[in-house]
């Protein structure tokens, strides 16, 4: 199967770990949904982008969470690692990476701030995304992260405090190395894209992403090379690829 062709890291394809490229049910397997969905929950529009997938698709549907969970800020990033994992690029060329992912208090619990790429751009268009990019010489992931939400939302540096960092990830085709930073605000902030990179910033409360009949994996391609993608269909966006992963990686830590 020939990856998707990508130019920046937040719309890619993330590198599965052993656990996930393990499948069960035998190699050949006719392409079904391994968990039908519940018939009394309709799936969510979802958002206008494309999906390039391929022809053999199998469709999952169980999830870690409990449909409808919400939590505050301080519960949803209390397991988070506060201390920095050493960088090991999966490729020996991978480019070191890293995003966004600030969190502050609404009316139903912690919202996720979220930005969409403009439909001008030519890759990834009306793909959803953290504020990110690559680390400049020097810099490091925290700092990666905090410049870019500047340039590209106009968040302040000095307003979110750093929590600390998910799981880190690599992208197959961009050869990207991301650390995933998380951090809070003290409130939502009003903000705006800065660049024509973006044309979308909304605050997405988390109770959204659990809600029934929002979240289904997709495994592309056949054993033993299929990997798994995470998918979030909102009502009039769709999260996926390494965004939707890294999102599935923050409700599943341990609470």
């Amino acid at each position: 199967m020939t990856d998707t062709a990508v130019m920046r890291i937040l719309g890619d394809v993330p590198v599965p770990t052993p656990d996930e490229r393990a499948v069960d049910r035998p190699a050949g397997s006719p392409v079904m949904d391994a968990v039908p969905p519940d018939q009394h929950v309709p799936r969510r529009p979802g958002g206008r982008q494309v999906i390039p997938r391929p022809s053999n698709v199998v469709t999952e549907f169980d999830t870690a969470w409990p449909h409808d969970a919400t939590w505050s800020v301080d519960e949803l990033v209390a397991p988070v690692a506060s201390a920095s994992a050493p960088l090991l690029p999966t490729f020996p060329d991978a480019r070191n990476s890293a995003v966004l992912l600030v969190l502050a208090d609404g009316p139903d619990g912690a919202e996720v701030l979220l930005t969409r790429r403009s439909m001008e751009l030519r890759n990834h268009k009306g793909e959803m995304s953290f504020p990110g990019g690559r680390c400049d010489p020097g810099e490091t992931p925290v700092q990666t992260a905090l410049r870019e939400a500047h340039e590209e939302i106009g968040l302040d540096p000095g307003r979110p405090k750093v929590v600390g960092e998910l799981e880190h990830l690599s992208t197959i085709v961009s050869k990207s190395y991301i650390v995933p930073v998380v951090a809070t605000l003290d409130e939502r902030l009003e903000l705006s894209p800065q660049t024509m990179e973006a044309d979308r910033v909304m605050w997405t409360p988390i109770a959204e992403f659990t809600r029934p009949g929002t979240y289904h994996r997709e495994r592309w391609g056949l054993p033993p090379l299929d990997r798994p993608l995470h998918f979030f269909l909102l009502d009039d966006e769709t999260v996926w690829g390494a965004t939707a992963r890294m999102l599935v990686d923050l409700l599943i830590l341990p609470r």
